[in-house]
């Protein structure tokens, strides 16, 4: 029987292969777009849940039938929406060895081999991208769980400082943080604050120039009125729309004198560190006290995938660390627990992939992978000029690319005309106060060809 079954999820596994493979060689013909409408799925995947059970063949047969009218092509070459990367090959094939080991990387005694893979990445991307080599690290789901992970540690820092203990005591009666973010920052910074108790009234927002970019003289008037208070200051490595950086070293010289921590988003930027001629962008960066970023963006590793990092390893600890009775934690060889440093207690094991995806590029092929997305968007923002009534909002620094058309109106009809037309995939945004389009270059599988087709797509629609 046994044998049987083994046989069995040979074949099974040989089949998912086989499908896996159809899909990604059909992406350049396939509509980027999805297919089928929200009840269209339902109807087709909504089935009662059976009393008996079903081969599994028939299950992932039906499942593949019935899902593919609703996946977007976000692997296609042509996806440039919301900073989505691809999937490296390296990365997706250890991803589903990750799925096959099924290791828990919580304990290093529950899955050994993966907390040593998060030990390699977490040391290759700190020297990667010009963080301290003491900094402590955590792989999380990505910049949300990274936030999270970072403030929680900023949190208990700047507390401490003003002699209180978040841990112990927790919020009520602690002396009132402050944070001070950039206009154009990410919704994720905010929501992370909420999860750790600190409201909006907490929060004070400095302006942004034209480019979405924090102002540091506005920043350091605000800092100047909060002497003595505990705060964090948050900045940004690529604006969401404009893809623009702070000026991290002058942003970390105010927070430095005013005793504030300092914490980066760099959840696409940070990775223009990997390139020489990009990095004096993010220059300043390892002058932060946290610093969070994505892996399944940039490096191309599938979803769901990022990193904390963290200069106060105590604070890092303190805030995150777990003991039970019943945890086997340490032990000989002092290995390292990655539940101490991470919010999460059962995982998946992450690390696998961002070990494939930077062994299989090395540190040339990351930032020509970086240098080439940036040379793509900036050939898509040459292209523009011949799309008739398009306006370039930007100034293409790294992978983002902000358009509009004459008014709102035009501008979302065309968008909705390219997207449905299934050619290119494109988000809307609103800057300025005003309907825009952006396109990121961030997929590995993104060639000139792509470029120049998403730009016939929009000539077309605009006719």
């Amino acid at each position: 029987m046994l044998e049987t079954q083994e046989t069995r999820t040979k074949e099974l596994l040989a089949r998912t292969a086989e499908i896996a493979t159809e899909w990604l060689g059909t992406l350049g013909e396939r509509p980027v777009s999805v297919r089928a409408t929200a009840d269209g799925l339902r109807s087709r995947m909504g089935r009662p849940l059976p009393e008996e059970p079903v081969d599994p063949f028939t299950v992932l047969e039906d499942l593949a039938r019935e899902a593919e009218l609703g996946l977007v092509g976000s692997q296609s070459g042509r996806y440039f929406g919301f900073v989505i990367g691809g999937a490296l090959p390296a990365a997706v094939a250890a991803d589903w060895l990750t799925s096959v080991w099924d290791q828990c990387p919580g304990p290093y005694v529950c899955g050994p081999a993966a907390a040593v893979a998060e030990e390699v990445v977490g040391a290759w991307l700190a020297d990667l991208l010009g963080l301290p080599g003491d900094a402590s690290f955590a792989v999380v789901p990505g910049c949300q769980t990274a936030h999270l992970t970072c403030l929680a540690a900023a949190r208990h820092h700047v507390l401490r400082a003003a002699g209180w203990d978040a841990e112990e005591l927790g919020l009520a009666g602690a002396p009132p943080i402050r944070v001070l973010v950039g206009a154009g920052r990410h919704a994720s910074v905010d929501r992370a604050l909420r999860f750790l108790g600190i409201g909006r009234t907490a929060i004070s927002v400095v302006p942004a120039d034209g480019s979405a970019r924090m102002r540091v003289d506005l920043l350091r008037r605000e800092l100047d009125g909060l002497a003595g208070a505990p705060v964090i200051v948050c900045a940004q490595a690529g604006e969401i729309n404009t893809g623009a950086c702070d000026d991290l070293d002058a942003i970390a010289d105010a927070a430095a004198e005013a005793g504030a921590w300092l914490h980066i988003d760099g959840a696409f930027g940070l990775w223009a560190a990997a390139s020489p001629r990009l990095r004096p962008l993010v220059r300043g960066a390892e002058r932060a006290d946290s610093w969070s970023f994505d892996t399944h963006k940039w490096l191309n590793v599938p979803y769901d995938s990022g990193l904390a990092y963290c200069a106060h390893p105590e604070a890092h600890r303190a805030a995150m660390s777990v003991s039970a009775d019943y945890l086997v934690l340490g032990g000989p060889e002092r290995p390292r627990d990655p539940i101490d440093w991470t919010p999460a207690f059962s995982r998946r094991a992450r690390g696998f992939a961002i070990y494939a995806a930077l062994r299989s590029l090395g540190r040339r092929g990351v930032a020509d992978l970086v240098e080439r997305s940036c040379d793509l968007a900036q050939a898509f923002a040459a292209g523009l000029s011949g799309v008739p009534g398009c306006r370039l909002l930007n100034e293409v620094v790294l992978n983002q690319v902000l358009f509009r058309f004459g008014d709102d109106r035009t501008t979302d009809l065309v968008l909705r005309r390219v997207v449905d037309g299934g050619e290119a995939w494109m988000s809307g945004t609103t800057f300025g106060g005003h309907r825009a389009i952006r396109l990121s270059v961030s997929n590995w599988r993104t060639t000139e060809a792509d470029i120049d087709r998403t730009l016939r797509a929009l000539r077309d629609a605009v006719r």
